[in-house]
């Protein structure tokens, strides 16, 4: 039991990182393609201006996942980190790469030093999705063997971790085009806001072409994972559906705060129903949660940390989020 309340904690951290830390990498897609006119420049700094304050302190997230993996199921831990180096380790130079580029394209001397960080922001935040993505598609299909053995490259090149890496990248496009839509309305930008959303229909449209792709191949090649989602995964799995039609219809009728509801419930759900269809598997087809469950102290002084963050960081990363989410005038 205590194993499974771990389990459940990180997995979790791992729903809440696709939404926050998930904004934050889809600002930086639209930062990309967003071209070179006056509108452009005006979607960078509203850009700017929503993810500044909070794009740091959505990688506790991250740092919290991996902790807990490492300490609470080390055996599953040192065959991701393994078999997996080398989409890891591109992530992890992703992160650095894209914050040191955000942080020192406000602060160059000259514009063409901006240019090049901004371009280093927005080409890191397209490529670690990506290959977080992948590395979500190997464990499911089933890749990574608990001796860490995998092949270094074809355990994260295959068809489902391709297609993860795609859908991660328009996940996180669309959850921040909706809500860089809300920020740029409640500046009263409505030029701007109408710029955001139009993308945001149009990642909507994408990304669900992109869904039904991701369950075709979940079909032919993770057939265990596919059964999860026919069976306890498929309630979530139908939440995602209504939450991304609800979000489209709202965002066609300009119900922007109905439509940010939408579209976090259509990425938790699908992020839930993917670990609610994998249980009891870590790593799928290969270890369940108690095969690779550390010693039992371990769950239950894990469980205590875990209620000791709930306490004391929490509430102070509601509070940033809150104080974040106030109109902002100038």
């Amino acid at each position: 039991m205590s194993a499974d309340l771990v389990a459940a904690a990180m997995f979790a951290g791992v729903v809440l990182y696709a939404l926050f830390g998930g904004a934050d990498y889809g600002a930086g897609v639209w930062d990309l393609t967003a071209g070179r006119d006056d509108m452009a420049d005006r979607a960078r700094r509203q850009i700017d201006r929503s993810i500044g304050p909070v794009w740091e302190a959505n990688h506790v997230w991250l740092i919290f996942v991996i902790v807990m993996l490492w300490t609470g199921f080390p055996r599953a831990f040192s065959a991701i980190m393994t078999t997996l180096a080398v989409p890891w380790s591109l992530a992890g130079l992703g992160i650095v790469f894209r914050g040191g580029a955000f942080v020192f394209r406000k602060s160059s001397p000259t514009y063409g030093q901006a240019q090049l960080h901004g371009a280093v922001f927005a080409a890191s935040s397209v490529v670690t999705p990506f290959f977080l993505g992948t590395i979500a598609g190997a464990i499911a299909a089933g890749r990574v063997p608990i001796d860490g053995g995998g092949d270094p490259l074809t355990s994260w090149t295959g068809p489902l971790s391709i297609v993860g890496g795609v859908l991660a990248v328009l996940v996180t496009a669309f959850l921040a085009a909706v809500l860089l839509t809300v920020d740029a309305e409640r500046r009263g930008d409505q030029e701007l806001s109408e710029w955001f959303r139009r993308r945001a229909l149009l990642a909507a449209g994408v990304t669900g072409l992109a869904a039904l792709t991701a369950a075709a191949t979940i079909e032919a090649t993770a057939p265990s994972l596919a059964d999860g989602l026919h069976g306890p995964g498929a309630p979530l799995v139908a939440a995602s559906a209504v939450g991304g039609l609800t979000t489209a219809w709202a965002l066609l009728r300009r119900r922007l705060a109905v439509a940010r509801i939408g579209a976090f419930v259509a990425v938790a759900a699908v992020v839930t129903g993917w670990g609610v269809a994998q249980y009891p598997d870590v790593l799928v087809d290969v270890a369940t949660i108690d095969d690779v469950a550390g010693a039992p102290v371990t769950m239950r002084m894990l469980l205590v940390v875990v209620a000791a963050a709930g306490v004391i960081v929490v509430p102070a990363l509601v509070w940033l989020l809150r104080l974040v989410d106030q109109p902002r005038w100038k």
